[in-house]
């Protein structure tokens, strides 16, 4: 009987292994096809079968897609809007949880739920007003055109909400007794608590807002305005389909921020997203 459980235990721990694998091929070779693409020339680009390791990495690639449309300002924009939207997000998201739970607001149930609601809404539906509104403002090809109609996101509120509920009572009134008030409780409790849940929300938004697209491109119509997503679909009209090697050298370009962020926080993200889901 023990044999025959280890038996299938074995059996599983071989079958979720060869998951685990299929998983991460369907999901890392195209970001292998990608990496290695960028080195290659046409040739072995078109090649079937494929070449998997390029025999003489062409990394003039990088080069020319760096001089074939102003990378280093897309790089710049995307920085500025991303850190902009993202710091004004956590604060937000923050202060808004904090007085859900903490604060004695009259219709907090109503608030919240009016909050959930919004999660409902896709952001093409706000996409017409928030550009109406930059318009009148004056702010197309602006900073503040790009940042502030993303600034608000109620996803960050249900995280840091959901999270708070979980942080220990006893402290928090141990905290007061000591004479701290909501900034002393915000800054020297909740903050040093939820360190995991506001990385894991940092990088869900510094992605979020790095790959934007769509209203990067409503909100600019100048060359000098655009970000880096924006960038590589110019580098493909520029380089055309008949040469993929500088395409895919600025596509690596624009991944591999977001691929250090999430290599320095993954540590944290499964924590984070878990440490909200305990009580409700």
């Amino acid at each position: 009987m023990t044999s025959r459980i280890r038996w299938r235990r074995l059996v599983g721990r071989v079958l979720l292994g060869l998951m685990v694998l299929a998983v991460v091929v369907v999901m890392g070779l195209p970001l292998y096809w990608v990496a290695t693409g960028a080195l290659k020339t046409n040739r072995e680009i078109y090649t079937f079968p494929p070449v998997w390791i390029p025999s003489d990495p062409q990394w003039v690639n990088f080069v020319a897609a760096w001089q074939a449309v102003p990378f280093g300002r897309f790089f710049v924009n995307s920085i500025v809007t991303t850190l902009g939207a993202v710091t004004l997000e956590l604060f937000f998201a923050l202060l808004s949880a904090y007085a859900l739970v903490f604060l004695r607001v009259r219709g907090k149930g109503l608030i919240f739920a009016l909050i959930i609601a919004a999660l409902l809404v896709p952001s093409t539906v706000t996409l017409l007003p928030n550009y109406l509104t930059i318009a009148r403002l004056g702010w197309i090809n602006t900073y503040q055109g790009l940042i502030i109609p993303v600034a608000a996101v109620a996803f960050g509120v249900f995280l840091f909400r959901q999270h708070f509920l979980t942080l220990p009572r006893d402290l928090l009134d141990a905290a007061r007794l000591d004479g701290c008030g909501h900034p002393g409780l915000i800054r020297h409790v909740v903050l040093p608590l939820s360190q995991p849940v506001i990385v894991t929300f940092l990088v869900i938004y510094l992605v979020a807002h790095w790959n934007d697209f769509l209203w990067p491109l409503v909100a600019t119509n100048r060359l000098e305005w655009r970000t880096v997503p924006i960038g590589v679909a110019y580098l493909y009209q520029v380089e055309g389909v008949q040469n993929w090697g500088p395409i895919l050298a600025g596509t690596v370009m624009a991944l591999l921020p977001m691929l250090v962020v999430y290599v320095v926080a993954q540590r944290w993200i499964v924590k984070g997203i878990g440490g909200g889901a305990l009580k409700g």
